[in-house]
């Protein structure tokens, strides 16, 4: 439903300050928003959601649009259902979070998210007197979006100990999944800095192994002294887990200081650290160095 100035001239107690109107309000947003579009694009039977998370400004109903929408789309009525009021502006990252959380953690999930937000129940007439009507009503809108989770690398690496110790599993498929994947996270973090050549700025990237690195260095053409520090922790202490990165700061620290440059970071301002793990998950962190006195 959207609110036009049709739907206002309809309803003529939206015009005015501070008129008693919630049951009006309340009935005019029964309408359901319809995720279809979003279960067609994903282009798989919708039998295979397995959770469903709703989230609305909007009054409360009993049972929820939760409920409503499973009938709605013909769901499983045996799907999980979570059911979010009044969550705001952060709404769509706590969503987010939640079926992140629920699609790593339950085998096979499939995590439909239907968020809905209509300006009716906070429309109302001007007041000289309420500067916050009049800003409100120039900021919010109306809007519906649904969209699928799926976690579709959880074998890639995998760990777990068993009685005859830690067993781990690092999928061939790992150093491809990295170098397909890291390009996008450079431009995402690197684009409030202005900065688009990797080769311009220092790297402190896990060394998962020697096909992580090449392949790396491939995808994005990086010269070879981009990986010397991560290269070199590798082959003198191999892969130590979560503290192997903080190997490669150190000895980009001490290589720096030892050669005369200007700062921490192989003489440069801006660089970046890359944590490869368990999932595939790829950490990634912009970094600033400090000048060498």
């Amino acid at each position: 439903m959207y609110i036009t100035n049709e739907f206002v001239k309809e309803n003529p107690y939206l015009r005015e300050y501070s008129t008693p109107s919630l049951d009006a309000r309340q009935d005019k947003a029964t309408e359901l928003p319809k995720p279809r579009k979003a279960i067609e694009e994903w282009g798989q039977p919708k039998s295979k959601i397995t959770h469903l998370i709703c989230c609305t400004t909007m009054g409360a109903f009993l049972p929820g649009i939760d409920y409503r929408i499973v009938k709605l789309l013909g769901l499983d009525l045996s799907i999980k259902r979570i059911m979010l009021y009044q969550q705001g502006c952060n709404g769509g990252g706590t969503v987010l979070r939640i079926a992140k959380d629920l699609a790593e953690n339950n085998k096979g999930a499939r995590v439909l998210i239907v968020v809905s937000e209509v300006t009716l129940v906070g429309m109302h007439g001007p007041s000289e007197s309420d500067v916050d009507v009049l800003v409100s009503h120039s900021l919010f809108g109306d809007g519906s979006a649904a969209l699928i989770i799926v976690s579709n690398s959880p074998g890639a690496i995998y760990g777990a100990i068993r009685e005859s110790g830690l067993l781990i599993h690092i999928g061939k498929e790992v150093p491809e999944l990295i170098a397909n994947n890291i390009e996008k996270r450079l431009i995402e973090v690197f684009k409030p800095l202005g900065i688009s050549d990797w080769n311009s700025i220092f790297w402190a990237a896990h060394p998962g192994g020697p096909a992580i690195l090449d392949q790396i260095q491939a995808k994005l053409s990086l010269k070879p002294e981009k990986l010397r520090a991560t290269r070199h922790v590798l082959g003198e202490y191999g892969n130590m887990s979560s503290v192997t990165v903080l190997f490669v700061l150190d000895e980009m620290r001490k290589k720096s200081t030892k050669d005369g440059l200007k700062t921490t970071g192989e003489g440069l301002e801006w660089g970046v650290l890359f944590g490869f793990g368990p999932g595939l998950t790829i950490e990634t962190l912009v970094i600033h160095s400090v000048m060498i006195a």
